[in-house]
């Protein structure tokens, strides 16, 4: 696996595909560019899902942030699109990602968008 920017997410088997249970991932160092004045853009990334058969390799998603440093992209597309390329590479059952921009101009701005897999449902919750 290359230690430079790239655009392809590496997934590996989950280990207990008979258990839902939350991975949480979250990442301080994500920029982009704005498209419109070419300023850089830095987030907050939060990624909680729940595998089917497969799990993202860490080291991968760093470089796939690391790809967006150079481009131009508004915030909601670039959130959204972040979580449509993890869609696709592993099909998980659930998936949320929060993008919390750092301020500009007295502006802040968080994104939140979540996939669900056709046919599955969150078990209940057990309040002790």
């Amino acid at each position: 696996m290359s230690s430079s920017p790239t655009k392809i997410l590496e997934v590996f088997d989950n280990p207990n595909i008979k258990r839902d249970f939350v991975i949480r991932i979250d990442s301080s160092e994500f920029t982009c560019l704005c498209p419109l004045t070419g300023q850089p853009d830095f987030a907050d990334i939060h990624i909680e899902y729940i595998s089917d058969k497969l799990c993202v390799e860490l080291k991968s998603l760093k470089n796939y942030f690391w790809s967006y440093r150079n481009e131009g992209a508004f915030h909601e597309a670039v959130t959204n699109k972040i979580l449509d390329d993890l869609v696709e590479a592993m099909d998980p059952r659930f998936i949320r990602l929060k993008a919390i921009f750092n301020v500009r101009g007295g502006v802040y701005t968080n994104i939140e968008c979540e996939h669900r897999k056709d046919g599955w449902e969150p078990r209940e919750v057990v309040n002790v």
